[in-house]
């Protein structure tokens, strides 16, 4: 019986001991016998990710791809639902957050940034018969479609007497302003661009709501990553690849 009882605790450390050299590192992860880094995404903001069949295109999904070509690793992209990007990277879900995501202090609090690598602001759409909304005095009281979880979001929520009804994805607000439902969409200024470039009967006002900056999330304290990203950001810059996707994403027009 003793002899049984040691051979079946040796049996179980052994088994402990497998599973710990298994474990997911905090930069990439193992899928057979490729290393891959996540990258969680909402592919609902161009030009910065967008579907394209059934690929992940965008501004963010080549600085994703340099990132993981510098680790030596496969990039695997998962596409979410913009305010469940945070709640996965905190589970371990995806290794790092690249969605035109700005950075603020309330972020700061559950992720680290990357330096950042795009300023960006909020602006108003509107229709283009609309003449009374003007600028962000006349969205008081008003009905505002934003995406949700987003800066966007966050802005509408502080005016007064509004409505803000949120929506998964930018287009979906564009759609209801349309339709009428809502007077006014407060969105990111390059996807308000995107949108009104293929849209005659929106417009987008002269004023903006925000000045922010898009950064890439890593979970807190993976320094590694946040080193590596930077590392890459500043590459890029240096040798003039950034600039050549500005022109790509932003200028092609």
């Amino acid at each position: 019986m003793k002899k049984l009882m040691c051979l079946m605790i040796s049996i179980m450390m052994f088994i402990g001991l497998v599973g710990c050299g298994q474990s997911k590192n905090d930069t990439q992860s193992s899928a057979g016998d490729k290393a891959v880094i996540v990258m969680g995404t909402n592919a609902e903001f161009p030009p910065f990710e967008y579907r394209e069949g059934d690929n992940v295109e965008g501004f963010d999904v080549e600085i994703a791809k340099k990132v993981a070509e510098k680790l030596g690793v496969e990039l695997q992209i998962e596409d979410m639902l913009f305010d469940g990007l945070i709640p996965a990277l905190e589970a371990g879900k995806i290794d790092f957050i690249a969605a035109g995501m700005s950075v603020t202090e309330e972020r700061k609090q559950n992720v680290d940034f990357s330096n950042g690598y795009y300023e960006a602001s909020q602006v108003i759409i509107v229709t283009k018969d609309n003449d009374t909304i003007k600028g962000p005095e006349d969205l008081k009281n008003k009905k505002i479609g934003v995406q949700l979880g987003t800066t966007g979001d966050a802005e509408a929520q502080n005016i007064e007497g509004a409505e803000v009804v949120q929506f998964n994805a930018g287009f979906a607000a564009i759609m209801d302003l349309q339709n009428g439902k809502v007077d006014a969409v407060v969105l990111d200024s390059e996807p308000a661009k995107n949108f009104a470039a293929q849209n005659d009967q929106i417009k987008i006002l002269d004023v903006e709501l925000t000045q922010e900056e898009y950064a890439i999330a890593v979970k807190k304290g993976n320094t590694e990553l946040v080193d590596a990203i930077n590392s890459v950001l500043e590459e890029m810059k240096n040798s003039g690849e950034y600039d050549e996707l500005v022109k790509k994403y932003f200028t092609a027009e």
